[in-house]
């Protein structure tokens, strides 16, 4: 399931996905509410804002960090949240 970024959109996506034997699905424009990656991006921008980071590598190191603020679990309610089945 992905948004309506035009990369998303390229023939070579769709190839790809269809290659592993996914289906490809397209959120309805402007609909970040079904989005569970705007979730997580919003947990992100959160901490970099507070973690002030202002170089490349520190902005990166940040990043790392934060990312292990993402317990499986948690991942699986933002698509929950989203209307979406996590199983």
């Amino acid at each position: 399931i992905m948004d309506n970024l035009s990369s998303h959109k390229a023939p070579a996506a769709r190839e790809a996905i269809e290659a592993a034997g996914a289906t490809l699905l397209f959120l309805p424009p402007y609909s970040p509410d079904f989005n569970p990656i705007e979730q997580a991006f919003s947990k992100l921008k959160a901490h970099l804002r507070k973690a002030a980071e202002r170089t490349i590598h520190g902005l990166w190191n940040a990043i790392g960090r934060i990312l292990d603020l993402y317990p499986p679990q948690e991942c699986a309610n933002y698509f929950a949240n989203a209307g979406y089945d996590a199983d």
